[in-house]
């Protein structure tokens, strides 16, 4: 991370008093160390820095103000949603100003004609749902922490769920957003109406680790709730025949509402949990979600039945009611809590593959345990290729915490060297930070930076995380046309 600034912090009375002026409210302002200690780190708890002080303002003005603040007297700003991310993107900085976004925490405005709702970023992404379900609609990306993520933090971190496969992730979902620059400028970005003219600077900020901005408020699309849905759960003998199965069935046309797999350690840990019914006797377990009209839902499970007794299923039972839908469920969601409760720790991976290559990549994570020595438990979204190894190990022990570093960057690079990506759904943050140039090459990293610097030119915003080294505005030339042409002289020219 970025060596704390000496001048910032010398100044950090004085800093006090400009954050009390702007959010007089009691409470708004945070400085002791026992109530900083919360802030500490996110849900990557592995790294851990007291922030300097904390704020949570209460309006946009109080945000465009602070900002502005810091814009000026050249101060960093870690902005920070539910501390839920799994990246340490929320890490704070011992010379920064943690913003939380907590008090931004109402549903503003439900467009039931326009299928839409506008809310504060502090919402937690189930509450959308609650807010519109009496109507029969919902929200759809629908990550495992839904309860307590906010939506604000799936926009930073582009969250994705079990149900993405078929309904998208947040940028799928998000149709407008108000945010404050570094300069305390207030921005709106898209809107209600389906297709915006000009950039996509929507997607650019979706995904964007808060780097570019803090989003102030959101407009969500809504979804009705679908007619029926029923779960089946499908064993295997092994990973390599359940993950052939899954690639069939996208293969086949059919792409279902969710389409999620699991490792025996990890089956066992959550059954134990949950009691879902889960089998434990397989070795790869499937959770296979059809929705729509009923007359299609059957229709799809029995075609989907026919597919996995071709790739020698073992297993297989289908819900019967609501009730016995959502206990399959809510295994899978209670997965990382099970692990919890057999592991002193663990560290919850995050990247994508191509379909095809998920047996694989399972069979090489097996390989990575065994050199690690650390146990590993799979439960992954099979229908788009993200996985999420949870690694296994005890901070405690000396050592432990490095293995398992090194296990998560091994099973990265894994997941690059297959033709996939270094994060699905949890972002890069400091984590996956040191591991950009094993996707990206050095004038790849550069082209990010600079929209880094269009939008904070003096890195405030965030610093520390997503790139590796971060360059300065002179460093950054341009790349000229013909460059291009000279590192690519085989591309025809008009």
């Amino acid at each position: 991370m970025p060596e704390p600034d000496q001048h910032t912090l010398a100044r950090r009375k004085d800093i006090i008093a400009a954050m009390r002026d702007i959010i007089p409210s009691p409470g708004g302002v945070i400085v002791d160390e026992d109530q900083l200690r919360p802030y500490e780190c996110d849900g990557l708890m592995a790294y851990r820095q007291l922030p300097m002080i904390v704020v949570l303002p209460e309006n946009t003005g109080q945000v465009a103000a602070i900002l502005k603040y810091c814009h000026t007297n050249k101060i960093r700003v870690v902005p920070r949603g539910a501390g839920t991310g799994l990246s340490g993107g929320a890490l704070p900085m011992a010379d920064a100003i943690t913003i939380s976004m907590m008090k931004f925490n109402r549903v503003l405005d439900i467009d039931w004609d326009n299928r839409a709702a506008v809310v504060q970023p502090g919402v937690t992404n189930l509450g959308i749902t609650r807010a519109v379900e009496h109507k029969g609609f919902y929200y759809a990306p629908d990550p495992s922490s839904q309860i307590a993520c906010s939506i604000g933090g799936n926009i930073a971190e582009n969250s994705g769920g079990v149900h993405s496969l078929k309904y998208g992730l947040t940028t799928n979902n998000v149709l407008g957003v108000e945010m404050v620059t570094i300069e305390g400028e207030i921005l709106r970005v898209g809107g209600k109406g389906l297709d915006q003219t000009g950039y996509d600077l929507l997607g650019i900020i979706t995904g964007s680790e808060g780097l570019l901005g803090i989003v102030t408020e959101v407009t969500v699309r809504i979804l009705r709730k679908p007619e029926t849905a029923r779960a089946l759960l499908l064993g295997f003998n092994s990973s390599e025949e359940g993950g052939k199965c899954v690639a069939a069935i996208i293969a086949a046309g059919i792409i279902p509402g969710g389409l999620e797999m699991m490792d025996a350690p990890a089956i066992k840990a959550t059954e134990d949990f949950v009691h879902a019914g889960y089998p434990l006797d397989v070795e790869a377990l499937l959770l296979v979600e059809l929705d729509g009209p009923q007359v299609e839902v059957d229709y799809l499970i029995e075609r989907v039945g026919k597919i996995a007794k071709d790739f020698n299923a073992v297993y297989s039972r289908i819900s019967e009611s609501e009730e016995e839908r959502l206990l399959f469920w809510s295994g899978r969601k209670n997965a990382f809590p099970a692990i919890g409760r057999i592991s002193p720790d663990y560290m919850c991976m995050d990247g994508t593959i191509p379909r095809v290559r998920l047996a694989e990549v399972l069979a090489g994570m097996q390989v990575l345990s065994q050199r690690h020595g650390l146990g590993v438990a799979n439960v992954f979204h099979a229908g788009d290729g993200n996985l999420h190894p949870l690694i296994m190990f005890d901070a405690n022990k000396p050592g432990d915490l490095e293995r398992a570093e090194a296990f998560g960057g091994d099973i990265l690079k894994l997941c690059v060297e297959v033709g996939g990506v270094l994060s699905g759904e949890h972002g890069i943050g400091v984590e996956k930070r040191d591991l950009m140039g094993e996707m990206f090459t050095a004038d790849d990293m550069k082209h990010q930076e600079r929209i880094k610097m269009a939008f904070d030119e003096d890195q405030l915003l965030n610093p520390g995380k997503v790139f590796p080294t971060l360059h300065g505005c002179g460093e950054l030339k341009t790349l000229h046309a013909k460059a291009v042409a000279d590192k690519f002289p085989t591309i025809p020219r008009f």
